[in-house]
């Protein structure tokens, strides 16, 4: 079993990283980012820059390997926005209400069929040797007028993919959101490039 240390320190990602990759690679054993490491500024210009970051910063830190993510929601009619800035689009230190307000504030007005948008999640695992293994996962949807749903975080109550049956990420279960959603995507294909590593070191 192959230890790595985990990059995030929102604790919602971490919890739903840990339940997928439970799943997609059971033999890769999480280990909590120690409480010592500072944060990482995500000041990259592409969600692929921001995990890279993220992940050489806490392999260096700690002489582990590493997994660290980032993700993005691209509004078709925000031009791309918010983008890079998806968990800070209200400012440093916004909350998840925060930044739903916003989104839906300027999205005032602009009709259903114009609210299209995808959210996507690069997934990177990284050694102290500089092996990397890269992943991307996506999701196209749409951005509804209001919040729906208790569930999940981030901009789940307004988010509806195409692929679901009309609910919010917010109004599914666990288990349905990770068969359609982005980070589930990605961290599939992350386990799977990491079997090939594993099976490539055994030989």
């Amino acid at each position: 079993m192959t230890k790595f240390v985990l990059a995030t320190a929102n604790p919602d990602k971490a919890r739903e990283i840990v339940a997928l990759l439970a799943q997609a690679a059971p033999d890769v054993d999480l280990e909590g980012r120690p409480a010592d490491v500072p944060d990482v500024a995500e000041v990259g210009e592409t969600l692929e820059d921001n995990a890279r970051m993220k992940a050489v910063a806490l392999s260096a830190a700690t002489d582990l390997p590493s997994i660290a993510d980032d993700t993005g929601l691209h509004v078709d009619a925000l031009g791309g926005a918010p983008g890079v800035q998806t968990a800070r689009y209200a400012g440093e230190g916004a909350t998840y209400a925060d930044n739903v307000a916003k989104l839906l504030d300027e999205l005032a007005g602009v009709p259903l069929e114009r609210r299209s948008a995808r959210f996507a999640t690069v997934a990177i695992a990284r050694w102290p040797d500089g092996l990397e293994v890269a992943a991307l996962g996506e999701v196209d949807g749409v951005i509804t007028t209001g919040a729906r749903g208790e569930g999940g975080f981030g901009y789940d109550p307004v988010f509806v993919p195409l692929e679901g049956d009309g609910r919010t990420f917010a109004e599914m279960s666990e288990e349905e959101k990770h068969t359609l959603s982005h980070r589930a995507r990605a961290f599939a294909t992350l386990a799977q490039g990491l079997r090939v590593i594993q099976e490539t070191e055994d030989r």
